[in-house]
């Protein structure tokens, strides 16, 4: 009696291998979702402990009240040219610094010289208080635009800077080296080696220079009065205005998170061959 050949029986898949997966909600969405939750829940908790005397109205106002007056300001122009003003001043102010500080801290990685004149103004002035020098720029320059601009640039010159110094001095040798082998000069390599690998520390050093910017811009409009944000707030603050105050605040809210948004944007544009554009 002949035996039967036995043949192998295939692998049959399972049902949760052919079964084709649902789509997964991007984690990205539900940050968002999250945040806007959150934002949400806050801004009801806001309304209803002060319009139900919760909260005293006086020193919380109901949020509807402080939106309405963001309203009414709006439409009489009083909050565009305030936005307008501190705006200005405070991208002004970052670009100037970083014009300046941007360069010295490709410098200071390339130069030993110029590494020995910086390092210890980097060094003591980064985590010293930049508001402390308002009274100076002030005696030096004016009480207007002038100072304030100066301020914010001065304040955004120290994280730019380094940032810079950082990223430009830690770079990876072997692509260096590779442009050298194949004849590159030295202009060669700082526009193309040098900065586009340190382009994300200097764009970080930006990010953190931005809002230290903009909050140097509103605490010398108070400090210094006139119109913007800042001084806006504090003449709001002198006649018991609380609902003026609160204006204020949202008012920064919203321009801080179009402007840190806005170089976000920037950012992934200017590094879209970068590996982390892809994350």
């Amino acid at each position: 009696m002949e035996m039967a050949e036995v043949r192998p029986i295939a692998a049959t898949p399972k049902a949760s291998q052919t079964r084709r997966p649902g789509r997964a909600a991007s984690p990205k969405l539900v940050d968002t979702i999250v945040q806007i939750g959150v934002i949400a829940a806050l801004a009801a908790a806001w309304e209803v402990g002060a319009r139900y005397g919760a909260i005293n109205p006086f020193l919380l106002p109901p949020l509807s009240t402080v939106l309405q007056r963001l309203w009414d300001d709006l439409l009489s122009g009083a909050v565009l040219v305030d936005l307008g003003l501190t705006l200005y001043r405070a991208l002004l102010g970052f670009f100037i610094g970083a014009v300046i500080g941007v360069p010295i801290g490709v410098l200071m990685s390339r130069s030993s010289l110029v590494r020995w004149f910086f390092d210890p103004l980097i060094s003591i002035g980064f985590p010293m208080p930049k508001i402390a020098f308002l009274p100076i720029f002030i005696l030096w320059f004016d009480i207007y635009d002038t100072s304030k601009i100066i301020m914010v640039a001065f304040s955004c010159f120290f994280p730019i800077v380094s940032a810079t110094w950082a990223g430009t001095s830690s770079l990876d040798k072997w692509p260096i080296w590779s442009a050298r082998s194949f004849g590159a000069k030295e202009r060669d390599l700082l526009w193309e080696v040098y900065l586009p690998m340190a382009m994300p520390q200097i764009l970080t050093g930006l990010q953190v220079a931005l809002p230290v910017g903009m909050i140097t811009t509103i605490v010398t409009e108070m400090l210094m009065g006139g119109r913007g944000i800042g001084g806006t707030m504090i003449t709001a603050g002198r006649f018991a205005d609380s609902v003026g105050v609160f204006a204020g605040i949202v008012e920064i809210v919203l321009l801080g998170f179009a402007v840190v948004k806005s170089l976000e944007m920037v950012r992934r544009r200017v590094l879209v061959w970068h590996p982390e554009s892809r994350r």
